[in-house]
């Protein structure tokens, strides 16, 4: 079922905002398009103008940018197989239309939507098996219908589906579906204003397009038999069909919707590309976590894009529904983080800890970076891992000065006795600060976790932090000793 090279195509409507669902069909397509030497090809199926979003188009650009699949045509890459906008070509598809006129595979209707309205409701009073157009205007005389367009009567274009037999599509990964022909509708092609519905657009776009693998939303099956039928009636060749696997809520009851990313982003996750971006997430973790939702591979393998190329096939794609399980996109991100160079790493927080507020300068950065590596899920975790080193001075919480068993008057001491020691060693090294702490240690009858609690909170003012001598090393002798200056006062005056 091979085809090299192969061209596919992402085709989605800029009605809203660029979610899950396309981003795992843009790295499908794109991935049999690049191991097989191919092109992708981006599509704005933008005729339905009712629901058009302002905008929408550049952040499925800057989605597909992000993610790292840059399309080889687009309406903003160009192409030779252009317009890439439905909306630049309308005489494209009213010349189809026309076509199928000719071929008497498609006639005008001139039912009101009033009738139709009544239609709808009279053969719901009947219970019959499926609502569908009663075929009156099919059954008009072609000149009079004819006739009726040229004088200007408002009309639409709708197929003519067989009315007996089946309809057989094969879809790669579900095989063939076969469907009675009576449940069919004859759909519109064509609206009264001159525009094509996706049924119409997309055959004709994919066939003019040359694309040979069709990846698209597994809701598009009830009307596959439709598709297959348009292309048959124009003679054309059919592209390899690939429906993938719808996607769950992560309870696994229902499909996942946009609604639902309200609760998500509750917990800092989302369904929405641009808002992983925001959220902290790298396009590596969220690729190896798409890819693997209905991709018949073990559920923990960490894989780069180029390793997806080599290794994909959609012969291993699988049409059981997947459920989104963000604990897997945590730990994918937090994988793909850690293999990240140093530099690579820096210059990706970066941008998170500046708009946090911090005065962030380069040198020190990188001394912090690889401290917080195996910390982070997010690489918006680096501000309350990183945030006090780029601080002048921190605000620790009095309470967590104390350490546990103590009082406020011993740990005051502690911090005392840890001032000392510090402010008489050479530098801040961690070789050399630890060392002298730890025999402090083992010689006051305290516990590590109280001397270098309240260490911790001093310098850093949380209780939680990166290595804490490998930290106070990047902080430097002077702001150690003024931040232990501080706390022990503070402590003093409890």
């Amino acid at each position: 079922m091979d085809i090299r090279p192969a061209r596919t195509r992402l085709a989605p409507s800029p009605t809203g905002r660029f979610h899950l669902a396309n981003a795992r069909n843009a790295l499908y397509s794109y991935l049999v398009a690049r191991q097989t030497g191919g092109q992708f090809i981006l599509r704005v199926e933008d005729t339905d103008q009712r629901r058009f979003v302002p905008g929408a188009e550049e952040v499925i650009v800057l989605s597909l940018e992000w993610l790292g699949l840059t399309p080889n045509e687009s309406p903003f890459h160009g192409g030779q197989h252009g317009p890439y906008r439905q909306t630049e070509r309308r005489e494209i598809y009213q010349h189809y239309a026309k076509i199928l006129i000719e071929k008497d595979s498609a006639y005008p209707c001139f039912c009101t939507p009033e009738r139709l309205d009544q239609m709808r409701k009279e053969q719901e009073a009947r219970k019959v098996d499926r609502v569908r157009y009663d075929g009156l205007c099919r059954r008009l005389d072609p000149e009079n219908a004819a006739r009726r367009v040229a004088s200007g009567e408002k009309y639409v274009i709708r197929f003519k589906m067989p009315y007996e037999g089946t309809t057989t599509a094969h879809d790669h990964i579900r095989g063939n579906i076969v469907t009675e022909n009576r449940y069919l509708d004859d759909y519109i092609l064509m609206r009264s204003d001159g525009l094509p519905t996706y049924h119409l657009s997309a055959m004709v776009d994919d066939h003019e397009m040359k694309i040979t693998h069709v990846l698209r939303s597994a809701e598009w099956l009830p009307t596959f038999p439709l598709h297959v039928q348009i292309i048959r009636a124009f003679g054309w060749d059919e592209p390899i069909w690939i429906h993938p696997s719808i996607l769950l809520k992560p309870s696994g009851k229902g499909k996942m919707s946009k609604r639902d990313t309200a609760a998500a982003m509750k917990d800092g996750h989302s369904i929405f590309v641009d808002d992983l971006d925001g959220l902290g997430y790298t396009p590596e973790g969220v690729l190896n976590w798409i890819a693997l939702m209905g991709w018949g591979v073990a559920e923990d393998d960490v894989m780069t894009l180029d390793e997806m190329i080599e290794r994909f096939s959609i012969d291993n794609l699988t049409p059981s529904p997947a459920a989104i399980n963000f604990q897997k996109l945590d730990h994918f991100n937090g994988t793909h983080i850690r293999l990240l160079t140093t530099e690579e790493l820096a210059r990706r927080v970066k941008p998170f800890l500046t708009n946090a507020g911090f005065d962030v300068d380069d040198d020190t950065l990188l001394k912090v970076t690889p401290l917080i590596r195996e910390r982070l899920v997010t690489l918006d975790d680096s501000i309350p891992f990183a945030g006090f080193f780029f601080k002048g001075t921190v605000e620790p919480n009095p309470e967590d000065l104390i350490a546990k068993g103590l009082d406020a008057r011993q740990s005051a001491e502690i911090a005392r006795k840890a001032y000392d020691i510090l402010a008489s060693l050479p530098d801040m090294s961690h070789q050399t600060a630890e060392p002298p702490m730890r025999e402090f240690v083992e010689t006051s009858g305290l516990s590590a976790n109280q001397v270098f609690g309240i260490l911790r909170v001093a310098v850093t003012g949380q209780k939680v932090s990166p290595p804490l001598f490998e930290s106070m090393e990047v902080i430097g002798k002077e702001n150690v000793l003024e931040r232990l200056q501080k706390a022990r006062t503070l402590l003093e005056s409890l």
